[in-house]
């Protein structure tokens, strides 16, 4: 029996999906073949369409960046929204939150399950 055929996977292993070998779970390259291993998408619970319209309508107060978990950069846009200077950056955040992808939107603001 070949080496291949007789490999078994452990709990903290994967199989490459370039050449088949068993690796372990949180290697970024694969020792056998050197190709990188697909990163894990991030869970998140949040909505990037709600963020987006957050950001569009109550951005001057923070609202997206709460939403977001980002409490401080809130608190600062709160403290800040008599200058107007937050509502102008959550414009462009709306827009950029609402045109980026799915995937993009779980890395940038999601949690590794």
């Amino acid at each position: 029996m070949s080496e291949e055929n007789s490999a078994v996977k452990q709990a903290d292993e994967k199989f490459c999906e370039s050449c088949g070998k068993v690796i372990k779970e949180k290697a970024e390259i694969c020792p056998n073949c050197g190709v990188r291993a697909a990163q894990p998408v991030p869970k998140t619970d949040k909505s990037k369409t709600t963020a987006g319209v957050l950001a569009l309508f109550l951005g001057g107060i923070g609202a997206h960046k709460f939403y977001l978990g980002q409490s401080g950069t809130g608190l600062i846009y709160l403290l800040m929204c008599w200058t107007l200077i937050p509502a102008l950056i959550s414009l462009f955040e709306g827009l950029s939150l609402l045109t980026m992808s799915e995937e993009a939107f779980a890395r940038k603001f999601g949690q590794i399950a």
